[in-house]
């Protein structure tokens, strides 16, 4: 397992908790400081089951600060959008070998333990 982590974010930090309180093994990636691939990310949100925009923290500063505007781009764009700024990406995320869950809340992490 994999799991997607923003030390800054309580909802990450409580997701973190719930894998410790139930002995779950997991790779933690610090996704704001270790690069993720477009592949990685496109991979997520197919285990995710959503559409990339679901994935985008759509209230982030960067968004006005660079211009960004998701209402026109397609699924590739939004994708490479959130490798170029991953502070976009909703969190936390945990990844298995066929699924993953966003922890939307943290609680939800359990579903898949």
């Amino acid at each position: 397992m994999i799991y997607y982590h923003n030390p800054r974010c309580s909802k990450s930090r409580k997701g973190l908790e719930i894998l410790e309180k139930n002995k779950a093994e997991a790779k933690i990636k610090l996704y704001l400081s270790e690069k993720m691939t477009f592949n990685e990310i496109k991979d997520i949100i197919r285990k995710l089951k959503i559409k990339p925009i679901q994935l985008v923290r759509t209230k982030e500063k960067i968004i006005k600060e660079e211009n960004i505007n998701f209402d026109h781009m397609t699924d590739i764009e939004i994708i490479n959008t959130l490798v170029r700024y991953p502070i976009l990406i909703e969190r936390p995320i945990l990844v298995t070998k066929n699924k993953a869950i966003l922890g939307r809340p943290p609680e939800l992490i359990e579903n898949i333990l």
